[in-house]
């Protein structure tokens, strides 16, 4: 087990980046923001390894010095912890400052640290397709594309800028302070749930499974698997040569794809009557690569099994009955 005797730090530790690393021999150092709420701790606790290798910390984003205790004698910080919400009052307060501010918090606690070797952020697609150069048909996004934070700034896009913003000023704390830092910018994240309760991605894909009805305006999907995303991570820190960012889309997909897969595995559904003479003609709007991600050593899971275990986890979570 490659991760025998190290210890790492998570940040938002909410599930399978936490299990990965387990089952790796890692022992983890998991910050939440309330110890006291046990839909936060309790899946993580039943976790095989948990009882011997896993050690849970309260943390704040906004609070300086609130990771220096989950962070002493790690050898590498996963910053997974950062606000997902798509509707606000005060996107600075709610949004912007949490993620760039709490970011920063977090590096100047792991700056600290001499055992820490290398930073692996959480970042976001957002982060690389929104700016005035919008993707066009045909195109293929890469690693060198940058959202714009002024563009998102006026289009009110406020979580695509908080994710913008987040994501630059890690890299630029990470140059000045001689850390080493890679960045994995997910889709749209599918696939189980470990945790009780649902997440907005979550809550999103059941919405689509259950009544059929888009959840993203214009129908098109940036999907990964969960497991995709934490293995991600974790070959991340592994490989010496990993570096920069990750964009991480196993498939791109129009909305009645998704249903089309969800009518086939689950007929009970009843989804088929309204959408059986749709057909997925119209090509989709641009296409995201997947050499980066694949060169570090990730193996996408294939969409139809991404979406089965979904269903299956939020069944067995008693979160949807079909």
């Amino acid at each position: 087990m490659s991760g025998q005797g190290k210890v790492v730090c998570v940040t938002g530790a909410s599930g399978f980046i936490v299990k990965l690393l387990l089952d790796h021999g890692y022992t983890v150092n998991a910050t939440v923001r309330s110890l006291d709420d046990p839909s936060k701790t309790e899946h993580l606790l039943a976790l095989d390894g948990a009882k011997e290798r896993l050690s849970l910390f309260e943390a704040n984003l906004t609070a300086v010095g609130s990771f220096d205790s989950a962070l002493n004698g790690c050898v590498c910080l996963f910053h997974t912890a950062s606000p997902v919400l798509l509707s606000v009052d005060d996107p600075q307060a709610q949004l912007i400052d949490p993620a760039v501010k709490g970011t920063l918090n977090v590096l100047k606690s792991a700056a600290k640290v001499q055992s820490l070797k290398k930073v692996v952020l959480t970042s976001s697609m957002a982060a690389v397709t929104f700016g005035p150069r919008l993707p066009e048909s045909g195109v293929v996004v890469d690693e060198t594309w940058f959202s714009d934070p002024l563009f998102c700034e006026q289009k009110k896009l406020w979580y695509q800028l908080s994710k913008t913003l987040a994501e630059d000023a890690a890299v630029k704390f990470a140059k000045e302070n001689s850390l080493e830092l890679v960045a994995i910018n997910p889709g749209y994240v599918i696939g189980p749930v470990l945790q009780p309760t649902l997440n907005l991605t979550s809550e999103g894909i059941m919405g689509l499974i259950k009544t059929g009805n888009e959840v993203i305006s214009g129908g098109v999907y940036r999907l990964v698997d969960v497991r995709d995303v934490a293995a991600a991570h974790i070959l991340a820190f592994e490989n010496p040569e990993a570096n920069g960012r990750y964009c991480m889309v196993g498939k791109m997909v129009r909305h009645l794809e998704v249903i089309k897969i969800v009518n086939k595995l689950y007929p009970s559904l009843g989804h088929s009557e309204r959408y059986k003479d749709d057909e997925c003609v119209e090509p989709l709007p641009y296409s995201v690569s997947r050499a980066k991600a694949e060169s570090l050593g990730v193996e996408f899971t294939p969409l139809e099994v991404s979406i089965k275990d979904t269903v299956e986890s939020l069944k067995e979570k008693k979160l949807l009955s079909i």
